[in-house]
């Protein structure tokens, strides 16, 4: 009777969800063969979520060696989660026990290993406290590294080195170089400045990753002080604008809904230098149509 009574309640803590589970470790996985295996087959997923999503693939490869044990985890094998990521109640997918710091909890269950990529990538950009993460430059894994574990992504204190090391040993840094100017996307010029044409659905940070430039050096290029994100069809510079116009760019006439920041934006020139140059306006100052704006 004893022994069935053990039976009943290891059943129920079983199915009652992250209760409280003590005698069992899940096991640290370090083979060195491992880890470069796993760095080879999922590389292009981190760079791939890299582009899409601004987060440094050195980063999101160090997080997947060392929360699944370089694939070799129960949970990443059985379940393809290599994020150790759980289903709460707006996961309709399929899930799977697993235990959890001596806890058994239920987490995802993904068809393949991008599923998981994906969610992991979801998770940091669409919660409020990693916000300040994606100011960083792309390539600043280990600010990547102390930011994860200053919003409290995990508890252990010994997180972002581990990090660190992974990403220095296995010289995961070589994924988060920069993309060609422009990403891939048609950069014209004005002023001798690059830019490129915003488009439906861009967003600062996925621009920022594909760009190979840091969210905040983005805004500060085209003057946008604000958390506001492109326009379609605007102007956004890839580097530093001019302090005046082009040669032959002496005045511009103002037409109908345009602003000193618009104008900045037309000839490639620093609002702040914009302002310098006329003097008679201010911030809050509304332009007329016919206004004569000096550019040099």
């Amino acid at each position: 009777m004893r022994n069935y009574n053990i039976f009943i309640l290891a059943a129920l803590l079983l199915f009652t969800g992250c209760v409280s589970f003590k005698g069992q470790q899940v096991t640290e996985y370090r083979g060195s063969d491992d880890y470069d295996s796993y760095v080879r087959t999922y590389y292009p997923l981190a760079v791939e979520q890299m582009k899409k999503y601004g987060i440094p693939a050195s980063i999101t490869l160090a997080q997947g060696l060392l929360e699944s044990g370089a694939g070799k985890s129960e949970l990443s094998r059985k379940s393809n989660n290599h994020f150790g990521i759980k289903a709460d109640k707006s996961w309709k997918g399929r899930t799977v026990s697993s235990m959890d710091n001596g806890r058994m909890c239920k987490f995802r269950k993904y068809s393949d290993v991008s599923g998981s990529y994906e969610d992991h990538s979801k998770f940091l950009v669409g919660r409020q406290r990693y916000a300040f993460l994606f100011e960083l430059a792309p390539d600043d894994y280990k600010g990547w590294a102390k930011g994860l574990k200053q919003a409290g992504y995990a508890e252990d204190s010994k997180y972002p080195q581990k990090l660190i090391n992974l990403i220095e040993r296995y010289n995961l840094q070589r994924f988060d170089a920069p993309s060609p100017i422009g990403g891939g996307r048609v950069v014209r010029d004005v002023n001798g400045v690059p830019y490129i044409i915003a488009e439906v659905g861009d967003r600062m940070t996925l621009l920022a990753g594909e760009l190979g430039l840091s969210v905040r050096k983005l805004r500060k290029y085209n003057d946008i002080h604000d958390k506001r994100e492109p326009v379609p069809g605007e102007r956004l510079f890839l580097k530093k604008k001019r302090s005046k116009a082009a040669k032959g760019s002496n005045f511009h006439t103002t037409a109908s809904g345009e602003s000193l920041y618009t104008i900045s934006q037309e000839y490639g020139i620093r609002l702040m230098k914009l302002y310098d140059l006329n003097p008679q306006y201010r911030s809050y100052t509304k332009l007329k149509v016919g206004d004569i704006i000096r550019l040099r």
